[in-house]
Parts: structure tokens; C-alpha cells; sequence
């Protein structure tokens, strides 16, 4: 026991600019606190990890569904290097003699329904530039808010973005997308992982989308599906459909300038925020007119989808009238079937846009190009 805890506390030394080699491994990643030079990113996509602790006898890196050993040296310095990694954002993990733990170098994130370790393998600047930070455009501000919920006799919080013209447009109201996290995540995601408030700025300077608010909330799925005993896949975060309508909504139209008829508001959502998008705005279409999914969490019986959400899809031409935006989208190395529910609710007559996100997986890359896409679509006076 002795042991581990030693281990642990020596696993919280980073390794900064004045412990590493002298010749790096690559450029120090995005990702990492300041000064520390390591993890690092290669020109082929590998990462290379250090780690000082001295008193450990095994020390790996658990990142994208791999376990990769590394080697320590005479100073008791550890070094790991993986194989080429996917472009974009990847939780991971070091795990020092079977006991996991956040490498201390870099930024902690909410992920895997605890606080992880993440790394930026970045793209192209081109590739990227449509999230990344642009000191020539507007920017506009992400506000911590909290209220309380009666539903839940508790404070709840929420992330809010408002575009840069909202404090010198005191007149103007602004329509409003409320953004949902996945399983295992929270209220942080989009505004940190997601790169959201970057995309918001760029797209908005660029006149691709229309200024709006953007409101991202806590979903009640921050934790993985079996973790609470008894509950049903029907039952997991769906406690949030009533929060959503009944509290969140109320709460911004009464806080921020905001247009509150159902033209100008929408719902987006990531894997399980996906499936909440479906599960509260398509019973309640007279308060959504734009909905998108993000890697869905559908899991859809493809030949019922006239019967699916108390039939909301059994009359296509009612459908299509009142919903100006159904967007589906979804990286092309997963298999989340957004393609085929896409596919079949065309044939069954309703207007559905796909979006296929190339060489990405279940992970916030995909994730960002989704919202990429999906914005210039909704809240188009053209489309109402």
C-alpha cells in the first residue's frame, strides 16, 4: 500500500521545460498546462508521454482503446510513445502499477464520466481553422450560470454563449440553440472539448450563421449507463425532458434577450444528447423548429418510423412544414446507424439532412464538424 501511494504522489510531477531532454518528441500538445513540455505530438500523429516516478514498476498509457507500456530510465523518469493517433481531441489516461490516474501535465476534462486527461492531435491549420481562436474576428462570451431547480430541489448550472454583438445591441433578441453534452460529460463539453465558443465567433464573422445564443446545460447522463442501479436504458437522462421545458427554457427567455417563439429556437445534441434532442423535441414541436443529432444515440426500429414519437413522422408533409431543420450527422469509422435512420426517414417522406464526417470516430472531432455543419442551416428566415 505504502508503495502505490508513493507511486501516486510522485506520479503528480509533471515533466516542464527545466526535466525534459533536450530534444522533444514532437511539439508539446494544446492540451497541456503551462510550461509543461510533454505529452507531445510528432509529425506522424504519435504522442510521446513522461511521467517522473521513481518508486513505480509499471507505468502505461491508456488512450484510444489501447494500452501502450512505457519505459523508465535511470532518473525514474518514464517515456511512452503510441502508434499514429486520429486527428482531434482523445481522453486518456496513465495508469501507474494498475492504478489509473490523470497525467498530471495536462488539462483535466470531464469525460468517460469522470475527470480524465486529454490530448489535441491536431489537423492541418486549414483543416482547423473553422474552431480555432482567430484574433481578427468578434468574440462573443461564455457565462457560467446557476438556478435552482424545483423539479430536482437542487442548484443546477449552465453554460450560455452570447455572440459579441450582445452587449452593444441592447434592442436585439437573438433566437436560441440549446446544445447537449453525451454519456459521461457534462455541461463543460462543447465549451471546452467542443471549441464551441471558436466556432460561434468564426462562423458568425464569416456570415455563415445567423448571431445566436447558445445554452448548454447539464443533461443527467454525466455518468456511464449501468453505474446506477436498476435503471433502465428508457430511464437514463430522461429526467432532462421536463428540466428542459420547464425550467432551463423559462429560466433563459427570462434572463437573455432572447426571440421565444418556436421558429427561432433549437435543439442539438451529441451521442446520448442526441437521443435526448429526439426525446424532448420531437413530442414538443411546438417549441423546436430546428433539431439536430450528433452521432445519435437512436437505436431506432427502422420499419416503425411512422409510429416512432407518438407518430410525429406518420404525416411527412405536417412534419416538414413545422420542422425547418432535421439534421443527422456522424463520423465515417462509427457505426452509430445515423446513416440508415437518415436514409429511412427519407423514404418515409420527411425532409432529413446528412452529414458524414470523414475519418472520424465517436470523438469530439466529429463532433465539432457536425455543429459546423449544422449551424448555417438553422434559423434561415428563407427556411420558415
Amino acid at each position: 500500500m505504502n508503495h502505490l501511494i508513493t507511486a501516486a504522489v510522485m506520479a503528480l510531477m509533471p515533466m516542464t521545460a527545466a526535466a525534459v531532454d533536450d530534444t522533444p518528441h514532437g511539439t508539446p500538445a494544446s492540451t497541456n498546462i503551462p510550461e509543461a513540455q510533454y505529452p507531445c505530438v510528432d509529425s506522424q500523429s504519435r504522442a510521446t508521454f513522461k511521467l517522473a516516478a521513481k518508486d513505480a514498476k509499471d507505468v502505461k498509457v491508456d488512450i484510444c482503446g489501447k494500452k501502450y507500456d512505457m519505459t523508465k530510465d535511470a532518473d525514474g523518469v518514464w517515456t511512452g510513445t503510441t502508434d499514429p493517433l486520429v486527428e482531434g481531441f482523445h481522453y486518456y489516461f496513465l495508469v501507474v502499477d494498475g492504478v489509473s490516474v490523470i497525467d498530471p501535465a495536462t488539462e483535466a476534462f470531464f469525460g468517460c464520466g469522470k475527470m480524465s486527461g486529454g490530448i489535441e492531435i491536431p489537423e492541418s491549420k486549414e483543416a482547423a481553422a473553422y474552431y480555432t481562436f482567430d484574433k481578427n474576428v468578434p468574440h462573443g462570451q461564455v457565462r457560467e450560470c446557476k438556478y435552482y431547480s424545483n423539479l430536482e430541489n437542487a442548484e443546477r448550472r449552465c453554460f450560455v454563449y452570447t455572440p459579441a454583438e450582445y452587449e452593444t445591441s441592447p434592442q436585439k433578441r437573438y433566437p436560441v440553440l440549446y446544445l447537449q453534452h453525451g454519456m459521461g460529460e457534462d455541461e463543460r463539453g462543447w465549451s471546452q472539448q467542443g471549441m464551441m465558443a471558436n466556432i460561434m465567433d468564426n462562423q458568425i464573422a464569416a456570415g455563415k450563421c445567423v448571431p445566436m445564443i447558445v445554452v448548454m446545460d447539464y443533461g443527467n447522463c454525466g455518468y456511464s449507463f449501468g453505474a446506477r442501479k436498476g435503471e433502465t436504458m428508457e430511464q437514463f437522462g430522461a429526467s432532462f425532458t421536463p428540466i428542459m421545458l420547464e425550467e432551463i427554457i423559462p429560466f433563459i427567455d427570462s434572463n437573455f434577450r432572447t426571440l421565444t417563439d418556436r421558429d427561432n429556437r433549437a435543439m442539438a445534441g451529441l451521442s446520448w444528447g442526441g437521443r435526448e434532442t429526439f426525446q424532448t423535441a420531437l413530442p414538443n414541436l411546438d417549441k423546436f423548429s430546428h433539431i439536430g443529432t450528433f452521432s445519435g444515440a437512436l437505436f431506432l426500429p427502422l420499419d416503425q418510423i411512422p409510429t416512432l414519437y407518438g407518430g410525429v413522422f406518420a404525416d411527412a408533409d405536417a412534419f416538414n412544414s413545422k420542422v425547418h431543420t432535421l439534421f443527422m450527422g456522424m463520423g465515417s469509422e462509427e457505426n452509430f446507424g445515423s446513416d440508415r435512420i437518415s436514409q429511412a426517414l427519407r423514404d418515409n417522406g420527411i425532409n432529413c439532412i446528412y452529414y458524414e464526417s470523414p475519418g472520424t470516430h465517436h470523438e469530439w472531432l466529429t463532433w465539432r464538424r457536425c455543429l459546423n455543419e449544422f449551424l448555417p442551416l438553422i434559423f434561415k428566415s428563407d427556411k420558415k
